[in-house]
């Protein structure tokens, strides 16, 4: 028999693969059409396993989808502006465009030896010109509409990277990419208006029926909608007002103190200048990850409804991402204005009575009936809240609002390497849009980097001087570039016209192909990405580009695989930073593609995080040595006499088809690949009939069902099995037969304290919880447990399952 020589046959079935375009897709097929989508990877250097759990598992489905009779649009391509580039080009003194490059060159290489399936024909690079061009026309009709606008504002500055960041991209206060912590500064920015579409977005989450729920709710909460109040109090030495936002204005009579966020504009003006230091101190550490922190301003607010003079605050524990950057702070009823009125010595006054409430050592934020508030006490939260807005609004004083968590989206980036914003600004002119006809502004290639001295395109001359576009007279272009998140929110529409050179895409194409039926990617993606790309396709629905307001239907978010870091010695996401990253050319020279493709996807619920195994590896690699080296013994049997069938292992067969395409059907691969070596082991032992047309029978729909998972060594054997040439990729997945796929039951015997209570039928084989699951159901069973506790229990697989109390 011949070895497993993973290496030639791999090679062999890439090589097969690549030159057939066994993935081209050239328009919408007699199946009808099915567009799924892997999230398109950052070219930052090689991939890593942890990597492969997105595009493998893509992969995987992929193939199936194929087996099922559909011929999915399946591309990919490259996100490849971005902070990485540019900063390895600072340290390596490589240009960020050679840099990409290389790396995609690598990285397109590793997708090819992992054997994954791409369209490659609609491979699109978001750093070339004939892509970031439509940025930067999207850019200009948002602007004409005013969806895009300038603006001075508080901004999260990463002095590490040199930057302004999103508050998506500041994580407990420090940069999500490097780790600094995060300053405030007061910047004039360029915007994108995704308030505009707070309600659309928000309300769009409820049609996402095969979205996790998990991101649903992240989304929800992000966008933040609240319903409240807008309540004045004014600052007399001052001459301004403070507006504060609270969805709890029956608590208004509690309000003893106004916490403003140290971002708040008049943070500088209250405060007096020897406290500067500390106000600068308080903008690094803002956030509940904080040890809660204030100084008291110079000046007092007027209370709207009692007229007394109330102290006012910054406080760290306050954000201007919520509501108006200012809160009233009621210590009796919100545990932070609680704890830090209790550290500064602060008045409290319950508002909220209620048994069992507010107690003096902590906070009692729930319902109940007004205290200690004038003409609206005794009346209950609900009926106070309505009175005491009612009263407001006819004072002048107030009103019924709604607000939202969700900021406008700040797009500008003072780094090179991105889409340059195509403004240009003329003394005479003011601020005036590039023409249309002029895109795209084009990123000047020949940008020196002398460290981390800000942004290279503000001392390049060729770039900034330019002529204005009104009046011709001498002007300069934005330096600003555009955040790379710009680039993800639109590129699946790009896929289906990659080379539209008139258009970033032609509306009937995109609207039959879209929404996109299928989207795989990683949880960490929830907010950011997601919420951009809905916003964005929210937006080309009203300006008349597409058909649909939602752009994924179905969307599958994969865990992370971790491994103990070398630095940490914690279980963590692998991370060359970390220490903990596993290459997967190793395991591929060692053991092949398909070994890791099957670990891969064994290893866990691919909606879980998992830990990476060696000894895992190892055991796959076992398995399909064993599966090869059967089908080298089925293939060397001679053809002689009649098909005798074994019913045993019919049946056995039957009911893993049944199995596995349910598995595969809601991605549970590592379920799939445990039947199959389930099924391969029963195979194996009871296999002992030398008739070779039925073994050869059984084992050609046991290979099919491997393929997605292992395809390389699949497509080999099945061209030695049944000597055709024609592939896997195009043969029907197996169906199975109900009577057989039928699983065999049997009574198990319930017992609490070894006396009989009860039975239950289950599937032969079935595992404890779910013989615990029904056995708990039993009626009379749920009455000899009652209110007491089991200590353990014993199980007896097809047996007994006995409760011991």
């Amino acid at each position: 028999m011949k070895s497993y020589d993973f290496k030639s046959i791999e090679e062999k079935w890439q090589k097969v693969w690549n030159e057939k375009k066994v993935a081209r897709v050239e328009g919408k097929n007699s199946s009808g059409k099915f567009y799924m989508l892997m999230m398109f990877p950052y070219p930052s250097g090689k991939l890593h396993v942890g990597h492969g759990r997105n595009y493998i598992l893509g992969d995987a489905v992929y193939r199936y989808l194929r087996m099922r009779g559909l011929k999915p649009l399946n591309p990919m391509g490259w996100d490849s502006f971005g902070l990485p580039a540019e900063n390895a080009a600072i340290k390596k003194g490589v240009h960020p465009r050679k840099w990409t490059l290389e790396n995609i060159k690598e990285m397109k290489s590793q997708f090819s030896r992992w054997g994954v399936l791409y369209d490659w024909d609609r491979e699109i690079l978001t750093c070339d010109p004939s892509y970031y061009k439509w940025n930067q026309w999207f850019f200009l009709k948002m602007y004409e509409k005013g969806l895009a606008y300038k603006a001075k504002a508080n901004a999260n500055w990463c002095p590490g990277c040199r930057t302004v960041l999103a508050n998506e991209q500041v994580v407990n206060g420090v940069c999500e990419r490097c780790s600094t912590p995060v300053e405030g500064r007061l910047l004039e920015q360029w915007f994108l208006r995704i308030t505009n579409y707070a309600e659309r977005l928000l309300e769009g989450l409820d049609k996402l029926k095969q979205w996790p729920e998990r991101v649903i709710t992240l989304q929800r909460n992000w966008i933040g909608k609240s319903e409240g109040a807008d309540i004045i109090f004014e600052i007399p030495h001052l001459g301004k007002k403070i507006e504060v936002f609270t969805t709890r204005p029956d608590t208004l009579f509690g309000a003893t103190f106004l916490a403003l966020s140290p971002d708040h504009p008049l943070s500088e003006e209250i405060v007096e200048k020897d406290k500067f230091s500390e106000l600068k101190n308080l903008r690094m550490k803002k956030g509940d990850t904080y040890e809660k922190m204030g100084i008291k301003a110079k000046y007092t607010a007027i209370h709207p409804l009692t007229g007394k003079e109330i102290p006012i605050w910054i406080a760290n524990f306050v954000l201007m991402e919520y509501g108006t950057g200012a809160i009233m702070s009621v210590p009796a009823h919100d545990q932070r204005d609680f704890e830090f009125a209790s550290k500064y010595g602060i008045e409290i006054i319950e508002v909220i009575h209620k048994d069992g409430g507010f107690n003096g050592t902590c906070a009692y934020d729930g319902e109940g009936i007004l205290i200690n508030s004038s003409q609206f006490n005794g009346m209950e939260s609900e009926r106070a809240k309505r009175a005491i807005v009612e009263k407001l609004e006819r004072m002048g004083r107030g009103k019924k609002s709604i607000r939202y968590k969700l900021r406008d989206w700040l797009i500008s980036r003072q780094r090179y390497w991105g889409t340059p914003i195509p403004i240009i600004y003329c003394e005479k002119c003011g601020i005036v849009p590039e023409r249309e006809e002029n895109l795209p502004v084009l990123l000047p290639m020949d940008i020196e980097f002398k460290g981390l001295k800000g942004n290279p395109l503000e001392t390049c001359e060729e770039f900034v001087n330019t002529l204005c576009p009104n009046c011709k007279g001498k002007a300069k272009r934005e330096t600003d570039t555009m955040d790379t998140f710009v680039d993800s929110s639109w590129y699946f529409l790009r896929f289906i016209n990659p080379k539209e050179e008139k258009a970033p895409f032609i509306s009937k194409d995109v609207n039959e192909f879209l929404p996109v039926d299928l989207y795989i990617g990683g949880i960490e993606h929830a907010i950011l990405h997601l919420l951009y790309s809905r916003f964005f396709t929210h937006v080309l629905y009203d300006l008349g580009l597409v058909n649909f307001q939602e752009p994924f239907q179905q969307l599958f978010t994969q865990g992370m695989i971790c491994k103990i870091s070398s630095i940490t010695g914690k279980l963590e996401k692998m991370s060359k930073s970390k220490g903990n990253v596993v290459a997967p050319d190793e395991i591929i020279s060692k053991y092949g593609a398909d070994t890791e493709r099957l670990y891969t996807l064994f290893i866990g619920p691919p909606e879980k995080d998992a830990e990476w195994s060696d000894q895992g590896v190892t055991g796959c690699f076992r398995f399909l040595k064993r599966v090869w080296d059967f089908g080298e013994r089925i293939s060397s049997m001679e053809r002689k006499g009649e098909k005798v069938r074994d019913e045993k292992i019919l049946r056995k067969l039957h009911q893993t088809i049944k199995k596995v395409t349910e598995d595969y059907e809601r991605y549970h691969f590592n379920t799939a690949v445990a039947s199959l070596m389930e099924f391969f082991n029963f195979f194996e032992e009871n296999a002992k009939n030398e008739n070779r047309a039925f073994l050869e029978e059984v084992f050609a729909i046991f290979i099919k069902l491997l393929y997605p998972m292992a395809p390389h060594i699949c497509e080999e054997l099945n061209q030695k099995i049944s000597e055709s040439e024609m592939m896997l990729l195009e043969k029907a997945w197996p169906c199975y037969d109900p009577q057989l796929a039928k699983e065999e039951m049997v009574v198990v015997v319930i017992q609490i304290n070894g006396k009989l209570r009860g039975q239950v039928k289950v599937p032969e084989n079935s595992p404890e919880d779910y013989v615990v699951e029904l056995a708990l159901k039993e009626e009379n069973i749920k009455n000899h447990l009652a209110g007491k506790e089991i200590k353990k229990k014993i199980y007896v697989k097809n047996k007994i399952l006995n409760f011991v109390l």
